[in-house]
């Protein structure tokens, strides 16, 4: 059994092979896109056992995602496949310079469908973290019941739990009711990591100090708080402290970077070593992140990740 439990949309992405808008472009590559996927792909790279929980339709991206996540060594166990209901879908153009522009097939999608009684039938025996985000709860009432019932049932267990609010929206049905859940999810975990632009959605203040601060006060044990190139704040009941960013050449896209500071965080927790060392990490592989056009095709190995840390230090 897997040591690290991940819960999410996987999707087919298709990325534009020539600058121009989405709506202008006419080739694409295929590849596969998703926060939770991201995370586990970049874990395993690390060498770490992962499975991962989702709902794909029985459907040509569905088998291509599965087929993806098998070749990257994460436990397809808990992958269910849905024969009504298709697989969810993300376009993403290129761009010469700044963030390029995504669209998202999702609404309905398989993985909408997933419920509790889904997570009922998930094994837990020799799980040691779980790791979720802020988008399945956004996605349909059921995903949210699920997301609950995955902590609950993780919290009965004694699990470690982490949290990455990844703020989308445009999925929520209001702004009170994302701000809402996601600070009630939060209180049930042991570590979060907000962005700071997310912090001041979530807690009113941009203030690394203040966003701390909130979250503690809820009961979470510790926060890390994702600030760009900046680098990130710490904060644990013991202690506090900024960790710088790492330089790089050329950003060539930033989206995945927030989940490539998860996979440094999170495998640094795995292997017990400091947090100030985790959020090292977690900078080290952000850094290298944006500079890839894919969400997770620079995820790096351990000997990858070493040398990208003493070049820079």
């Amino acid at each position: 059994m897997s040591k690290v439990l991940l819960f999410g949309e996987a999707m087919g992405l298709f990325t534009s092979q020539m600058v121009g808008e989405l709506e202008e472009v006419n080739v694409f590559e295929k590849s596969v896109a998703g926060a939770e996927i991201n995370v586990g792909t970049g874990l395993s790279r690390l060498g770490h056992s992962v499975s991962y929980i989702t709902r794909l339709g029985d459907d040509p991206i569905g088998i291509y995602i599965k087929n993806f996540i098998s070749k990257e060594n994460i436990g397809t166990e808990f992958i269910t496949f849905d024969n009504l209901n298709k697989t969810g879908l993300m376009l993403k153009n290129k761009v010469s310079k700044g963030d390029p522009t995504t669209a998202y097939y999702r609404k309905g999608s398989a993985f909408s469908y997933i419920t509790s009684e889904d997570i009922d039938n998930i094994n837990f025996e020799g799980v040691e973290l779980l790791h979720i985000t802020g988008i399945p709860p956004a996605l349909s009432l059921s995903c949210r019941q699920a997301t609950y019932r995955l902590i609950e049932r993780a919290k009965e267990k004694g699990i470690y739990i982490t949290f990455d609010p990844n703020l989308r929206p445009s999925l929520w049905e209001s702004e009170e009711v994302m701000v809402d859940v996601l600070n009630d999810i939060a209180k049930k975990c042991d570590l979060i990591l907000p962005g700071i632009g997310e912090g001041l959605i979530l807690t009113g203040s941009d203030d690394k100090e203040k966003i701390a601060d909130f979250y503690q006060s809820l009961g979470v044990k510790e926060v890390i708080i994702k600030n760009g190139s900046k680098g990130a704040y710490v904060r644990s009941f013991d202690d506090s402290f900024d960790v710088a960013g790492f330089k790089v050449e050329k950003v060539i896209d930033t989206v995945g970077a927030g989940d490539g500071f998860a996979v440094g965080v999170l495998s640094g927790k795995l292997e017990g070593i400091s947090i100030k060392e985790c959020a090292i990490r977690g900078n080290a592989i952000g850094a290298i992140q944006v500079t890839y056009l894919s969400d997770n095709e620079g995820l790096p190995t351990q000997d990858e990740l070493k040398k990208f840390i003493e070049n820079r230090i």
